[in-house]
């Protein structure tokens, strides 16, 4: 537990290093995503709110379209090897799990499930449960958009106005 942590630390250390670009490919990430881009860019880097919010939801917006296009083709590629089977596994019960809370509310569903910003929900869990159920292309980037731009408004607003929240103080 101690070396992940670690290692985490590294990462966002690197990403630190970035500026900008670190809140992107930070964002594009699917343990970080926005919950962990846009306080980085804010707090450890001190760039302004409204343009890490922005590259934030942009970065986190890159998988996306590959996320719904791909999904359940690379799953069901990968439940061929039975050594893979706990990751498969793994990924097709999150997926279920989020699913349930999706497949009631369609399109608004999807928008809340990923505006709500928690672990295992988030751009990344939304397009994969959207693929999942076969909802539309366009409509399923739309919403996703639209969840994580709800997301990303809520992530600014608590690290402008609630950073200890993050683990930051301020003076």
């Amino acid at each position: 537990m101690r070396k992940a942590r670690l290692m985490m630390g590294d990462f966002l250390a690197f990403l630190q290093v970035l500026g900008y670009w670190g809140v992107f490919f930070g964002s594009a990430i699917p343990l970080t995503e926005q919950r962990a881009a846009i306080p980085l860019g804010i707090w450890a880097m001190g760039l302004p709110p409204l343009p890490v919010m922005v590259v934030s939801l942009l970065g986190s917006m890159l998988p996306t379209p590959f996320v719904l296009l791909f999904f359940k083709a690379i799953i069901n590629f990968l439940e061929r090897f039975p050594r893979l089977d706990f990751f498969t596994n793994f990924v097709n019960r999150k997926v279920r799990a989020g699913s349930e809370k999706v497949v009631r509310y369609k399109e608004i569903g999807l928008i809340i499930f990923v505006a709500i910003p928690l672990p295992m929900t988030g751009l990344w869990t939304g397009s994969a449960i959207a693929a999942f159920l076969g909802f539309d292309l366009k409509k399923s980037l739309l919403c996703v958009f639209l969840g994580g731009l709800i997301s990303a408004i809520a992530i600014t607003a608590a690290s402008v106005f609630f950073p200890s929240l993050f683990g930051y103080r301020t003076a």
